[in-house]
């Protein structure tokens, strides 16, 4: 097989990927190990930035995110029991809206199916070959047939676990790497939000967050130890730190419960590779960099990720040149660095760290009162959550 443009991965990523380059008539083929049913029934988080929301829509895959996603302009910091509302539209002019990631890899996939370009689910034994010639090679088996793919490029779009990173010769990447002293316990549960709008609560137990899937699926999370055992949490114990952990002091209790359809346990941690290229094969999404769930940020760092590949592939393509391919690696850490610092910050402002220092509790609530109290501080926060500029 040959094609233009070979890309190892069918989550956000490398399905928006091939569907731009087929808007601008570059041919592509998908790979992804996983069945279809998993990629696109597997929960994940689900908040897009103004940009991200900006980016499917021009590309013509977003009516459905704007019939049934739920904007929302704000979001409130509660410590302390009492809550203060971020005005993200009044202070950036922009807003956030949730859908699912799980909703996104639909649209991209119907998408891609309606192009009849290829989409290969379920392939096994992948490997990438020939990364620093003029000729790089993907080969896998599927149905227990041996294939092999000429391309021009490689987009490694297979997450941290995949293969394309590794492919990658031990000593030309640099890693940074750190992992925090606590995890998330999340759950979704088939009860009503506990408000319109995301609630982060620091509370001396611990970090607590309340959003949601849809206005009937709540989607919540508590701090817990790294090594934390599952089987631990019964739904008692779960509910009765939620209303803890999300109490206001005037009383009113916004927690409702449900039914709760999953629950799992999320690892914290910061990672970052440079750089993000190597010959012919580039990285892009978690394959390149992953960040703490805090500030919503994995899916929109992925997805401006393959904005600015995309671009660039298409200057190559059409014959004006390879300066964007040159530069895509630089381009996209200098967003994602600001990604992880704004991740960084929400993380430790946030959570109870080991020993539950006092002065470290005193300092976080300082921080956060400075954030609600100043304009200059709100917007700080307010600019990063909605998504520093693309370009």
């Amino acid at each position: 097989m040959r094609t233009q443009v070979g890309i190892v991965g069918a989550g956000p990523a490398g399905l928006l990927l091939a569907h731009l380059l087929h808007l601008a008539g570059i041919e592509s083929v998908v790979l992804e190990t996983r069945s279809r049913a998993y990629v696109e029934e597997r929960i994940r988080a689900g908040l897009l930035e103004q940009g991200t929301v900006d980016i499917l829509t021009e590309a013509g895959v977003a009516d459905r995110l704007h019939r049934e996603g739920l904007v929302h302009e704000g979001l409130e910091l509660r410590f302390n029991g009492e809550g203060h509302r971020i005005d993200l539209k009044g202070l950036t002019g922009k807003q956030v809206t949730i859908y699912g990631q799980q909703e996104v890899v639909k649209d991209l996939i119907a998408a891609r199916l309606a192009t009849g370009q290829p989409l290969h689910f379920e392939v096994e034994e992948v490997a990438v070959h020939d990364l620093e010639s003029e000729a790089p090679r993907i080969t896998w088996t599927e149905g227990g047939t041996a294939w092999e793919l000429r391309c021009d490029i490689i987009a490694g779009c297979d997450g941290f676990h995949g293969i394309c990173r590794p492919s990658i010769p031990a000593g030309l990447l640099r890693a940074y790497d750190r992992h925090y002293p606590f995890a998330w316990l999340g759950i979704l549960a088939a009860a009503p939000p506990a408000s319109h709008e995301l609630i982060y609560a620091r509370h001396e137990r611990g970090f607590a967050l309340a959003t949601m899937r849809s206005t009937s699926l709540a989607r919540l999370y508590l701090q817990c130890a790294p090594d934390e055992e599952i089987a631990h949490w019964s739904d008692d114990r779960i509910w009765s730190e939620l209303h803890a952990r999300l109490a206001r002091r005037d009383g009113i209790d916004q927690v409702q419960e449900g039914p709760i359809l999953q629950k799992g346990i999320t690892a914290m941690r910061s990672y970052v590779v440079e750089p993000m290229r190597h010959g012919r094969l580039f990285l892009a999404g978690d394959a390149a960099h992953i960040v703490p769930p805090t500030g919503a940020k994995g899916m929109n760092l992925a997805i401006a990720d393959i904005r600015v590949l995309a671009r660039a592939l298409e200057a190559f393509f059409t014959g004006r040149g390879s300066e964007g391919l040159d530069a895509y690696s630089d381009r996209a850490l200098a967003r994602i660095w600001k990604a992880q610092r704004f991740s960084w910050w929400m993380t430790s402002m946030l959570h109870r760290f080991d020993g539950g220092d006092p002065f470290e509790h005193k300092v976080q609530v300082a921080e956060l009162d400075y954030v609600c109290s100043s304009r200059a501080g709100a917007m700080t926060l307010a600019e990063n959550y909605v998504g520093l500029p693309l370009d």
